[in-house]
């Protein structure tokens, strides 16, 4: 039973105690994989890097910096992996920073990063854990609304407390 649906889509993440928001409004492509099995796909809009440049003047002792921000050209796909237990989230593309985190209510999961290949460890992620304190799927058939709470724990130092929102309308 492959079904899909094109449907806007509202995808926020909130840190409720760091200044960190992000807002996602796009078309999504909704395929329902079983009764309750969803996968979501949607291009997600590009980070933005940044080049720093050092430039030394002859009346200048101390160098100035210059920096030249840019879009890479290829998108980042963004796949959530959806039932009303667990929720796989992947980003990847263009060669910028990939993640994959893995959700379930009373669970701690694992999360996943991958840095450029410039860095210096390309092939090795970074390493995390998540606690999903609540986990919520509404809608019948077709999911509407997901919200997840999550703690972010690298070893046993706490990275914040998040919210990660999906409204998806029909």
């Amino acid at each position: 039973m492959l079904t899909h649906h094109r449907k806007p889509v509202c995808l926020s993440l909130i840190s409720t105690d760091l200044p960190i928001w992000s807002v996602v409004e796009t078309a999504a492509t909704l395929y329902q994989k079983d009764t309750d099995r969803f996968h979501l796909l949607l291009t997600a809009p590009p980070l933005i890097s940044c080049e720093v440049e050092s430039v030394v003047s002859p009346q200048d002792r101390l160098p100035q910096t210059k920096s030249k921000a840019y879009a890479p050209n290829s998108p980042r796909i963004l796949w959530l992996e959806i039932s009303p237990y667990r929720v796989i989230m992947t980003m990847q593309g263009n060669a910028q920073v990939s993640y994959r985190h893995f959700w379930e209510q009373g669970v701690y999961g694992i999360s996943r990063y991958w840095l450029p290949t410039e860095s210096l460890q390309p092939n090795d992620p970074i390493r995390l854990r998540n606690f999903t304190s609540s986990l919520t799927l509404n809608g019948h058939p077709l999911p509407e609304h997901l919200r997840l709470e999550y703690e972010l724990w690298a070893e046993k130092v706490q990275l914040g407390c998040y919210i990660l929102n999906l409204e998806i309308k029909h």
